[in-house]
């Protein structure tokens, strides 16, 4: 008895081609979803982290009358040392913390911003706690102190993610899908776009602009101070 077998004819050039087609298109059409998901949990795990490091804030300004700023470090180390002044970084405020005895863990101090990488997780000194890149949040402070919690409460004091090596408040688009994050005096979290221009609005008005009728007042200066990337860490 003989059976009969069909011969089975294979995908053809054309066929391939169409194939490959549709799975780029499709591919195509996804991968704008999958990026914008990936950022908007960058986003919450930012916003997650900022309500911690208010929480801090908090604790910090109960105990020494004022955010960290020099005369909290003079406090905290018997010193009249000054950190915080115009172009130095973040990361010398929020290692007051450690200091301070608020917190051992250099987690909430970071979020996915350009020139971040993830906390080592060692903070058992002051030189080793907040490295270069371990910090993605800019902090405000006059230029040597920080503000307290007698300020005015839609201040923002904490935020990110800033363009990189900016000393004002301007806010990198790309990390957070056009958002910004920001603490504000009342210890509250909100989120803002960022303009095209890099800066935000509150209620219609950039929260950074200074002078009277502003929420900062006459005579105060409010210095934006930007954490350093991982790259600077490394510079001798």
């Amino acid at each position: 008895m003989k059976t009969n077998v069909q011969n089975r004819r294979g995908f053809t050039l054309v066929e391939l081609l169409v194939v490959i087609v549709i799975i780029a298109s499709l591919a195509g059409l996804t991968a704008p979803m999958v990026i914008r998901q990936r950022k908007k949990a960058d986003q919450t795990e930012a916003i997650n982290n900022i309500r911690q490091i208010g929480f801090a804030m908090l604790e910090f300004d109960s105990d020494y009358g004022t955010y960290p700023g020099a005369t909290a470090l003079a406090q905290l180390d018997g010193t009249a040392d000054v950190v915080g002044t115009a172009g130095s970084d973040s990361n010398e405020y929020f290692k007051m913390f450690f200091q301070a005895g608020l917190t051992q863990s250099e987690a909430m101090f970071y979020c996915k911003a350009k020139g971040t990488i993830k906390p080592d997780g060692v903070a058992d000194s002051t030189a080793e706690a907040l490295k270069g890149g371990e910090v993605g949040f800019a902090y405000v402070s006059d230029g040597t102190e920080g503000f307290s919690s007698a300020g005015n409460p839609a201040r923002p004091l904490i935020m990110a993610p800033l363009v990189e090596g900016e000393t004002t408040a301007l806010f990198d688009p790309d990390p957070f899908d056009k958002n910004a994050v920001l603490l504000r005096g009342d210890n509250s979290v909100t989120s803002l776009k960022i303009k095209t221009d890099g800066t935000v609005a509150q209620g219609g008005v950039n929260p950074f602009t200074p002078g009277d009728g502003t929420i900062w007042g006459a005579g105060t200066t409010a210095i934006t101070v930007n954490p350093p990337a991982a790259l600077a860490a490394a510079t001798p």
